[in-house]
């Protein structure tokens, strides 16, 4: 069987609507996909909402963008094979599963609540009456809640296209200044060293905080679960006119390759639930909804050096002109992210700390 035809027979597989590009232009498509406003011979840069840049300087791993499909811009994967770039889009429709996430994180919301507020009135009352060697017990309560709070939270947001999104004009460079300064004491807790190069300038612009450190807290936590001794992250901030690059690289073992292409597919644990580091893919639907609603792109590859590289971009803007706007509500509640994002990560001395 010839290359191209092995493709064909690749994507026929797949449920989702997906189609082939060969030098810029639309090759073959999938029965899912002929249902779109999408023909053979089409340029794909027309079809670029976001990421034409990334996408031109595409060489290898999952690059997540948009592209403009009827209506309603649509969210794609893209992927190599060959010479040959296998577009993957998301369902049109929110999957049932995703649905039935969402509302069993409604449902347990109320008695993860009681729960945390019990918890806070309590540890303090009996940190002043108990043994030092039930401090141990108390932390591990304490993280426990943070874990499950992460998971609800996540669930939470498998219902819904994209996260919540609530822009403020702030300095940029300085947001991430102080996000990865608190990252590297945290990280520093479980061995791994962080160093971070930031950009030396005021650069104001539309971003949501919370939701951008929300965001760099996967990547960090994705890092630590797959991290090996002498663990190293190396994190950047460039700009390159409207847009800026943030840049976040560790030195573990990679991305495996029959994990790459689901990377922004929610509900798709791999490679197996045997292994506990992979989750159901919906910390990586955070990091796209807020590089999507930032009017950004994000790309996942492996470098030559090894390890992982996740690069997001954001676009400068001081307008919320044509913004991408979710409702939503804030889950967090006022406690801590990073120790919400990290706390499958981080050691018990860090929520003994806490107590």
């Amino acid at each position: 069987m010839a290359a191209d035809q092995r493709e064909y027979a690749l994507i026929e597989l797949i449920p989702e609507p997906a189609f082939l590009v060969r030098d810029g232009v639309v090759q073959e498509m999938n029965q899912a996909a002929r249902a779109l406003p999408l023909t053979q011979g089409m340029e794909i840069m027309e079809l670029l909402l976001t990421g034409g840049e990334e996408y031109d300087a595409f060489t290898g791993g999952c690059l997540s963008l948009q592209l403009s499909l009827g209506d309603q811009p649509r969210g794609a994967s893209v992927t190599r094979f060959g010479d040959t770039h296998v577009f993957l889009l998301d369902p049109e429709e929110e999957d049932e599963a995703l649905r039935a996430l969402a509302l069993a994180a409604r449902e347990l919301r109320q008695p993860l609540s009681n729960l945390i507020a019990i918890s806070d009135l309590l540890l303090p009352h009996l940190l002043s009456k108990t043994e030092s060697a039930n401090r141990e017990w108390m932390a591990r309560l304490s993280r426990g809640l943070y874990q499950m709070e992460k998971i609800i939270g996540n669930m939470s947001d498998a219902g819904i296209s994209q996260v919540l999104f609530q822009p403020e004009i702030r300095d940029i460079p300085s947001v991430f200044e102080e996000i990865f300064e608190k990252a590297a004491a945290l990280l520093s807790e479980t061995g791994a060293v962080l160093r971070y190069t930031g950009l030396n300038k005021k650069i104001c612009g539309l971003l949501d905080a919370h939701q951008m450190e929300r965001a760099v807290w996967n990547i960090l936590s994705n890092a630590l679960k797959f991290k090996t001794d002498g663990c190293e992250i190396h994190a950047s901030l460039t700009q390159r006119g409207q847009y800026l690059r943030l840049c976040i690289q560790d030195n573990g073992p990679g991305v495996e390759e029959t994990v790459l292409g689901s990377l922004f597919t929610r509900y798709r644990r791999q490679p197996g639930p045997e292994d506990s580091r992979y989750g159901l893919g919906l910390g990586m639907g955070i990091l796209r909804s807020a590089a999507i609603c930032h009017g950004g792109t994000v790309l996942v590859d492996q470098p030559e050096t090894g390890g992982t590289r996740v690069s997001l971009t954001i676009k400068i803007r001081e307008s919320t002109d044509s913004m991408v706007r979710t409702p939503g509500i804030l889950l967090s509640g006022g406690r801590d992210t990073a120790l919400i994002e990290l706390s499958q990560c981080l050691p018990l001395s860090v929520y003994e700390k806490e107590l």
